[in-house]
């Protein structure tokens, strides 16, 4: 069961919850979280799951080297886009990597923080669908404890600043 949101409470601030990834649109999400949150006097977390390959590799420390080497990657990932945010809003966002699987470590820290108040995420605009994450977090969005804003990958700056 998931706490109370308490986003609005004296004390409290809410946050935009947005999920850093590979994908291009993924900048679309920073971009429409940092420059709503700006506006409405919330915060940006940013969150980065690094899941989990092959875990079987424990001889000679393998799995330990290859565990750092993903967090330096994710770091570095998590810094150019809080970099984005500052540049286009002027908030330095808060910023989790995590490991395991995506979704159910976005379940995990909304529980965690009562102060997330929604979850942004971008979809992709190929072919092949809106992307992994938007696609099957629409089977289970009816379920999640907040609200989901999924932004179109296809928007501009512009579009997006009329709409944050």
């Amino acid at each position: 069961m998931s706490l109370k949101r308490r986003s609005y409470e004296a004390g409290h601030k809410p946050k935009f919850l947005v999920v850093i990834d590979e994908s291009p649109e993924c900048d679309r999400a920073v971009y429409y979280a940092s420059r709503r949150a700006a506006r409405t006097g919330a915060s940006v977390m940013m969150l980065l799951v690094i899941e989990p390959h092959d875990r079987h590799q424990q001889w000679l420390g393998v799995a330990d080297i290859m565990k750092a080497e993903a967090h330096e990657a994710a770091s570095q990932k998590l810094d150019e886009f809080a970099a984005r945010a500052n540049g286009v809003a002027g908030i330095t966002p808060e910023r989790m990597i995590r490991d395991g699987d995506t979704s159910e470590e976005i379940l995990k820290l909304i529980d965690e923080d009562e102060d997330i108040a929604i979850l942004v995420l971008a979809a992709g605009t190929g072919k092949e669908g809106p992307g992994p994450l938007v696609g099957s977090l629409g089977k289970v969005a009816g379920s999640y404890p907040i609200p989901v804003a999924i932004v179109p990958g296809h928007l501009g700056d512009e579009d997006l600043d009329a709409l944050s």
